[in-house]
């Protein structure tokens, strides 16, 4: 399965939980694993808590551990090294368990969609299976 998102920042965090979810529902796969991916090189899939304060928290520490326009040799092809850097620090997917045909999550806990090369339509891979 497929989501399909837009982002509208060039470094932003999209809250994906309650889609991911539904496509649990309308799968009704009562255990298992969720599988979700991103195939972007400058995205990432991570699961924290949905705070405002902590999503900017989050944000300002990968620009101060991979600044912007740092020399990064990326830089002389297409000038988005950092996007790629900080992909590579997140992750590109997420596998969480489904129990009693919902996503097993903490209860402050939720998915997100980590955009680092914004704005753009993006694409998310969703995969289930089936204990």
């Amino acid at each position: 399965m497929k989501l399909k998102i837009e982002t509208s920042k060039r470094i932003e965090l999209v809250d994906i939980t309650s889609e991911i979810q539904e496509e649990v529902r309308k799968n009704e796969i009562p255990e298992g694993i969720c599988l979700i991916s991103t195939r972007h090189t400058t995205a990432g899939i991570i699961v924290n808590e949905n705070e405002s304060g902590l999503k900017e928290d989050i944000l300002n520490l990968l620009d101060k551990l991979v600044p912007t326009s740092a020399g990064y040799r990326h830089d002389r092809i297409d000038n988005n090294a950092d996007s790629h850097l900080r992909a590579v620090l997140l992750g590109a997917s997420e596998a969480l368990p489904i129990l009693e045909g919902k996503l097993e999550l903490g209860t402050w806990q939720r998915i997100f969609f980590a955009e680092m090369d914004g704005p753009r339509n993006r694409t998310i891979d969703i995969t289930l299976l089936r204990a």
